[in-house]
């Protein structure tokens, strides 16, 4: 055996049986990436539009607001009507014609995946996991919309199980699917833009059941605004605006 054979053989040994990495070990990289690096809090205008049988049937602007991990705001419409969802500290409460009609136990897995976790402790952020039904063990790699994926939480393409689907050179969320009470949905993440060390997309499309259900367009996007506690305090939301 010549030498080049044999560092060759050398090579194949080390790489070639190296495990693929496990859905845990690629959130520990993107938790490392963005772990308090990410904007704390952001403002944007949302462009809503909702489908049936492919045809649009509604188009709304909701003005949004938010301080991670645990506290956002949607205002649906124009403000002053006092129509609109808060989630503060895993709770929600709607509100219709400037009163609350629901509250409820909800901890938002979109708040979460699209920059909560950054802002919550590493243990936390695997028992949230979790609980979205997301299997930390699996992975595979993948390509969509002509990107290379690390696709964490199923162990093959077409796996019905619940799974995220990350950008391997951006490390953001490209595509979520879940499956929860045996219904496929779907959310395609695009338009990526850098803000500081973290990012926002400008558009997300949902599928239920594979058709298209909701389109969202995001303009005037602001990172780190300075924002007062009383957006997020149920008893101020009809009084209190950003916008």
């Amino acid at each position: 055996m010549n030498i080049f054979s044999f560092i060759a053989g050398i090579f194949f040994l080390f790489f070639g049986f190296q495990k693929n990495q496990t859905g845990k070990e690629f959130i520990d990289r993107l938790y490392e990436q963005y772990h308090q690096k990410w904007y704390h809090s952001f403002t944007f205008v949302q462009k809503t539009e909702n489908y049936r049988n492919d045809s649009l049937i509604k188009s709304e602007t909701w003005y949004e607001a938010g301080i991670l991990p645990y506290k956002f705001r949607i205002d649906f419409g124009e403000p002053d009507k006092g129509n609109g969802v808060l989630f503060r500290n895993d709770s929600v409460y709607v509100f219709r014609n400037k009163a609350v009609v629901t509250a409820r136990a909800d901890k938002n897995d979109l708040l979460f995946l699209i920059g909560g976790l950054y802002f919550m402790e590493k243990s936390e952020v695997y028992k949230r996991f979790e609980l979205f039904g997301y299997d930390l063990n699996k992975s595979f790699e993948a390509t969509f919309k002509g990107r290379k994926v690390v696709v964490v939480g199923a162990g093959y393409d077409g796996e019905k199980v619940n799974q995220l689907w990350y950008d391997q050179e951006k490390m953001v969320l490209l595509r979520m699917m879940t499956f929860d009470d045996g219904v496929p949905f779907e959310g395609v993440f695009e338009g990526h833009k850098k803000y500081g060390k973290g990012w926002s997309e400008e558009k997300i499309t949902f599928y239920k059941n594979g058709v298209l259900d909701q389109v969202e367009y995001y303009y005037d996007f602001k990172a780190n605004p300075n924002l007062s506690a009383d957006l997020f305090d149920p008893s101020h939301f009809i009084t209190t605006r950003w916008k």
